[in-house]
C-alpha cells in the first residue's frame, strides 16, 4: 500500500483580537481580523512600527530632561521590535525560495 504524500504545513495566520477599549462601556472599537496571513500581517506590523519609531523621534526633538530619557528607552525598543519583524519577515522570504527537500 502506498502512502499519499503528506500535507504542506499550513500556513499561520491570526486569531481575532479586539483593541481600543477606552475602558467604558462600550465593547472595543477596533479588531485584527481572524484568518490574515503571518507575512501580510508582519508586514502591517512593520508599518505601524515604523510610523511609532518616527513619531517617538519627533518627540525627542521636542523633549528634555527624564522625559527625553524616557522617549530614548522607547525609541530602542521600537528599533528592538521593528528588528524582531524583519528578521521574520526576511525568514519567510527565505523558506519560500529554498528548494524544498
Amino acid at each position: 500500500m502506498t502512502k499519499g504524500l503528506p500535507d504542506p504545513p499550513s500556513r499561520a495566520t491570526t486569531a481575532p483580537c479586539s483593541f481600543g477599549n477606552c475602558e467604558c462601556s462600550h465593547p472595543s472599537l477596533f479588531a485584527v481580523r481572524e484568518g490574515v496571513d503571518l507575512e501580510d500581517a508582519l508586514v502591517h506590523l512593520s508599518t505601524l512600527l515604523k510610523g511609532a519609531f518616527a513619531t517617538n523621534l519627533k518627540a525627542m526633538e521636542l523633549a528634555s530632561g527624564t522625559c527625553q530619557d524616557l522617549l530614548m528607552a522607547n525609541d530602542h525598543g521600537l528599533d528592538a521590535a521593528k528588528a524582531v519583524v524583519e528578521a521574520l519577515l526576511d525568514g519567510v522570504e527565505m523558506q519560500q525560495v529554498a528548494p524544498a527537500p
